[in-house]
């Protein structure tokens, strides 16, 4: 069975040594998150990188990877400490298109297993544009999102809606730049309403805020409760300098993801691919612009 357990350290270093960062998906991806994601531009880059992307995944997940019903049948014992539970299902066999006849389906157990952040940085260059660089690693394997369930229509012309609705939508995150700047984020498909078809879709979806409203700072000030201003400063407790730290922000903001579909078996109803999406990092409560994050990795979900 050991043989059986995937290593997360080889997966990600199999994945992130592919040659699938194509300039062209830079292009279409590389755009400040001033003016939130769009997803025509997420589109354009996953259709480009969607066949290479999905053949280095899934050959890379192929050799190493568990299946749902292997997952199911192992043991608490045989989990602990290998990061298999931070890993999606996969599924044997060859790799065949998503057909699914017009008509309303419900999608469970979905799974999405980033094996890339890349946050979005000024060039080190005077005239350069800002592009997206890789990253460390500082959260736990505990990033994966996890039994994710929603609703999926089928249009009479082969167009798909695709509403979430349940699950473990979003993860606490933390990433270390080459700098050494560590950028929290929370990883989010929450309220993610997408729209395609069968060989690719993608959508908007909300990113709530990394503090709820009642987290206080060091100096006491929260949204909603703890003091209005610093203490300390009485005289210039309302200056305009100190404005975006005072009055604090957990507002909900907006990323896109695109999911390209890679195998589907009509038996057993499973669907996996690959997916790619750009949202915000933590804003410290509207005190910092927050950065853009590119996440890719594999998807897995039952259509029944």
């Amino acid at each position: 069975m050991a043989a059986m357990l995937r290593s997360t350290v080889s997966l990600k270093a199999s994945f992130n040594g592919s040659k699938v960062e194509q300039k062209n998906v830079k292009a279409a991806a590389s755009r400040s998150f001033k003016t939130v994601a769009s997803l025509k531009a997420i589109k354009e880059a996953g259709k480009t990188a969607a066949a290479s992307l999905a053949a280095t995944a899934f050959l890379v997940g192929g050799a190493n990877a568990l299946t749902f019903n292997e997952l199911q049948n192992l043991t608490y014992l045989q989990v602990k400490g290998t990061g298999v539970a931070n890993t999606c299902p996969v599924i044997e066999g060859s790799a065949s298109p998503l057909s699914l006849r017009a008509g309303n389906y419900k999608v469970g157990k979905m799974c999405l297993e980033p094996t890339s952040f890349k946050v979005k940085e000024e060039s080190q260059f005077k005239s350069g544009e800002e592009e997206f660089v890789d990253t460390k690693l500082m959260t736990r394997l505990t990033y994966t999102l996890d039994e994710i369930s929603g609703s999926l229509s089928v249009g009479g012309n082969g167009d798909i809606t695709f509403t979430e609705e349940d699950g473990i939508d979003y993860a606490a995150v933390t990433v270390q730049l080459p700098g050494g700047e560590r950028v929290p984020f929370l990883f989010s498909v929450k309220e993610l309403v997408a729209k395609g078809n069968s060989n690719q879709f993608g959508g908007d979806f909300s990113v709530p805020s990394y503090r709820g409203a009642t987290f206080l700072d060091p100096k006491g000030r929260g949204a909603a409760t703890g003091y209005d201003n610093a203490v300390a400063l009485p005289a210039a407790s309302d200056a305009e300098e100190f404005e975006k730290e005072n009055i604090k922000s957990n507002a909900v903001l907006k990323g896109s993801a695109v999911f390209n579909v890679a195998k589907f078996d009509a038996a057993t109803g499973e669907v996996a691919g690959v997916f790619e999406s750009i949202q915000p990092s933590d804003t410290d409560m509207g005190a910092k612009a927050p950065k853009d994050i590119k996440i890719t990795g594999l998807w897995y979900g039952q259509i029944s």
